[in-house]
């Protein structure tokens, strides 16, 4: 008979224990949504204004926002399955941050050669808007950061956002003062060297939970 109570209040337990990491998945969920739309309209707000201005950062800028669009749709996708799906939607993650990373350098490196002076009122006003959009972002998932590969990058792709549109807020600055292109090209260099590191953490913790969960899978007899 004791046996069979302390059972039922294990029982009990577990499902509450269940039905509160359910509701914390269908407050992330929503938080997710939100980031994406916010991500989705800044990416088209930063792409006009970056191609007007003429700014590697914004452009730079721009692209991340596409970038992260997609990984939190991704993160919708994969919220609730196994690990392997999540870790497998953070390995295409970590890989498209890599492949960001790669083409600002190369973007950096042409236009310090043909590009030319950028608007920096456009670069600060822009800049100032994605920041709010960023942080907003940040904060709304700063709740989830821990956990899973996937949650970490998603986590780390908002962080990246807000420190890079302080970077280009300064760049606006020093441009507007030295009437100069490189402080533009020095921030979309540092945007990218941050989104390749992010890369090299992400895709590092993923490859872990795929061999743990290789390991459960087929444990070493």
């Amino acid at each position: 008979m004791s046996a069979g109570c302390c059972g039922g209040d294990n029982h009990g337990h577990g499902a509450h224990g269940h039905d509160q990491a359910h509701d914390l998945d269908g407050v992330y969920r929503n938080v997710l949504w939100i980031v994406f739309g916010v991500n989705a309209a800044m990416f088209c707000i930063e792409a006009v204004a970056g191609a007007i201005a003429g700014s590697v950062s914004l452009q730079a800028d721009a692209l991340d926002f596409l970038a992260d669009a997609a990984n939190y749709l991704i993160a919708l996708f994969v919220l609730g399955k196994a690990i392997t799906w999540r870790a497998g939607a953070a390995l295409v993650k970590g890989g498209a941050m890599a492949v960001f990373g790669f083409y600002v350098l190369g973007y950096s490196a042409y236009m310090a050669t043909t590009g030319g002076l950028p608007e920096a009122p456009v670069m600060g006003i822009v800049g100032a808007m994605a920041l709010v959009a960023n942080v907003g972002s940040a904060v709304l998932l700063y709740k989830f950061r821990g956990g899973d590969s996937n949650r970490q990058s998603v986590w780390l792709c908002s962080r990246n956002d807000a420190i890079a549109n302080v970077a280009v807020i300064g760049a606006a600055g020093l441009v507007y003062l030295t009437h100069s292109h490189w402080p533009d090209l020095a921030v979309g260099f540092l945007m990218a060297v941050l989104s390749l590191h992010s890369a090299w953490q992400i895709i590092r913790q993923a490859m872990g939970e795929l061999r743990q969960e290789r390991l459960h899978a087929y444990p070493a007899e």
